[in-house]
């Protein structure tokens, strides 16, 4: 049997540890062949290939990226999108496809997978934590640690200059690096895109903290909006799922708070910072195991299914299921953490 294995969508600590259990499982003991395609959906669209066996993915496990490059190709906008896709798994006697990405990208695996019949397992992988059937997805762990570390060292240099330092982390839709990070580093207000915040009560938490002779630390997910205010654009251009590219509220809300308060405010945006590096223990850990569920899966003949962690099992779920809705902070988790704010 021949299996191919991608990545889609934005890049995250864990996914050289997913495609390294994939192999090694499927090689070692179901004695499978394997197909990478690279750069996400564009491998299978322009027969982009990489062989993956057991030399190859040896040593991987604490990279961060992926071998197989990633993108977020939208193979169901592109001509004759579906037919290229078979027509590239047949070339290669591809009898089924592990899909390792987030929500855009295992929307297209649950489209071919439920609608056009090609065999398909996902994997979830977002830095957000925001698919709704799994717990946790891997890189988040990662990622929230990357953004408290940061946190801890705004706080000095903050408490240094006794200025505003409001720190941008990313989060479209959902707040959970902002929520974890920030009352892992002890933020005095964080805002989600769950929540629209008042920039009035955002500056009465800043001057309340002065008050206490102490700087504020100030965290907003790259998502989060005013009440009487929209997205903060990066610019007006559109990927091929139809999202727009953000960043800017954290600059636009320092530049308010201190024109409010006449207290100097700072922004550090740390981006894909977030994205890069070594995987934490954890997400080395999760990766791993999502990887060699998803080749038993393969196995099963278990298609158009996700595989999912449920406090510490990994289950199955469909992947149509998993991709229905978003998984975002429950207003009752963001109230936990405002006794902390101001």
């Amino acid at each position: 049997m021949r299996v191919g294995v991608l990545t889609g969508g934005g890049d995250c600590p864990g996914l050289n540890a997913v495609i390294r259990g994939i192999v090694r499982k499927g090689v070692q003991e179901y004695g499978y062949e394997f197909t990478g395609f690279r750069d996400g959906w564009r491998g299978p669209l322009d027969d982009d290939t990489l062989r993956l066996d057991i030399p190859v993915v040896r040593g991987i496990l604490p990279r961060g990226g992926t071998i197989l490059g990633s993108s977020r190709t939208n193979p169901l906008k592109a001509e004759d999108g579906v037919q290229r896709i078979r027509e590239t798994l047949a070339a290669h006697r591809v009898d089924a496809l592990i899909v390792i990405g987030g929500e855009d990208t295992l929307g297209v695996a649950a489209e071919l997978s439920d609608t056009h019949g090609i065999p398909c397992v996902g994997v979830p992988k977002t830095i957000d934590n925001d698919l709704s059937a799994t717990d946790y997805t891997f890189g988040f762990d990662t990622a929230v640690g990357i953004a408290t570390e940061a946190i801890d060292r705004l706080h000095t240099t903050a408490e240094s200059h006794m200025r505003v330092l409001v720190c941008e982390v990313m989060g479209r839709h959902a707040g959970w690096i902002a929520l974890h990070s920030g009352l892992a580093g002890g933020a005095n207000v964080i805002l989600i895109p769950e929540q629209r915040f008042d920039v009035d009560q955002v500056c009465a938490w800043v001057t309340s903290r002065f008050k206490a002779s102490y700087a504020p630390i100030v965290v907003v997910a790259e998502g989060a909006m005013p009440k009487d205010g929209d997205l903060v654009l990066k610019d007006g251009t559109l990927d091929s799922f139809g999202h727009v590219r953000l960043s800017g509220v954290g600059e636009w809300l320092a530049k308010e708070i201190e024109r409010r308060t006449g207290k100097e405010a700072r922004t550090t945006v740390l981006g894909h910072v977030q994205r890069g590096g070594t995987p934490s223990a954890f997400d080395r850990w999760l990766a791993t195991r999502f990887g060699l569920h998803a080749i038993e899966a393969v196995r099963d003949g278990d298609y158009g299914k996700m595989v999912a962690l449920r406090g510490t099992d990994i289950v199955r779920v469909p992947i149509s299921e998993a991709t229905a809705r978003l998984k975002t902070v429950r207003p009752e988790l963001y109230e936990e953490a405002g006794v902390f704010f101001g």
